[in-house]
């Protein structure tokens, strides 16, 4: 390994551990917020592959330690939908030139976020409505592995508390992330360097999730919705950019 890939790798830790303090608060926006970064220093693929696991790790602990607030009726719901989503995403990263759907994407989210940020909605969105957006939210998973922020919508409408919404949404990611990881192991773009920087990864990680837990106990249920369509506005414009 030369110098530059060393300090490419030493970047990306720090863009991981900085997204992993808001995974830790959140249960969501992790892999969104590191996605642009971690795709200009290791590519496409690699930035895949070490955010899958490490998201996967992350997420594994929040739900085992906060098991007590999972929704697991919504959780059974929100993983089939974007089960489903993800099959067809990954088939269309294959076959569509995704940069015009990405920026598209990214623009949807923006103007989702802004408009509860600004204008939040008295009444939550009919059914049939919440079913797309979670189909979707796993199209794009499939795509990018940023489908979070859109799964967020789906999420604020069925999960009203901020401890459920954290804990029901890090299991998410650990059911369709360890799916994710399969098929990136059976691809191929699962690679010796991308398996030793996730392990690399572990003790930031571990720190990243110690420092969001003790700040969410700090967080108001008001203040965390704001976070969250903050965090959404980010993400979408990370996207765009």
């Amino acid at each position: 390994m030369d110098a530059t890939e060393t300090t490419r790798d030493v970047l990306f830790l720090i863009v991981l551990f900085l997204a992993n303090v808001i995974q830790a608060i959140t249960g969501f926006a992790g892999t969104v917020l590191a996605m642009p970064f971690s795709v200009l220093l290791l590519g496409t693929d690699a930035a895949k592959v070490v955010l899958n696991l490490t998201t996967l790790l992350a997420c594994l602990w929040l739900g085992v330690q906060h098991r007590a607030h999972i929704r697991w009726r919504i959780l059974g719901e929100m993983v089939a939908l974007m089960a489903v989503g993800m099959v067809a995403g990954i088939a269309l990263y294959a076959a569509l030139p995704v940069a015009p759907l990405r920026r598209a994407y990214g623009l949807f989210i923006i103007v989702i976020a802004l408009k509860n940020l600004l204008r939040p909605s008295r009444t939550d969105p009919p059914r049939w409505l919440l079913v797309v957006i979670a189909l979707a939210a796993g199209v794009i998973h499939g795509m990018f592995i940023s489908g979070g922020a859109l799964l967020v919508v789906y999420a604020t409408a069925t999960l009203k508390d901020k401890n459920e919404f954290r804990a029901t949404m890090a299991c998410v990611w650990v059911a369709l992330n360890a799916l994710m990881a399969v098929e990136q192991a059976t691809s191929g773009v699962m690679t010796s360097h991308t398996l030793v920087l996730s392990a690399v990864a572990i003790p930031p990680l571990i720190v990243a999730i110690v420092i969001g837990n003790r700040l969410q106990k700090r967080v108001s249920q008001r203040a965390f919705l704001t976070l969250t369509y903050i965090l959404l506005v980010i993400s979408g414009a990370s996207i765009v950019l």
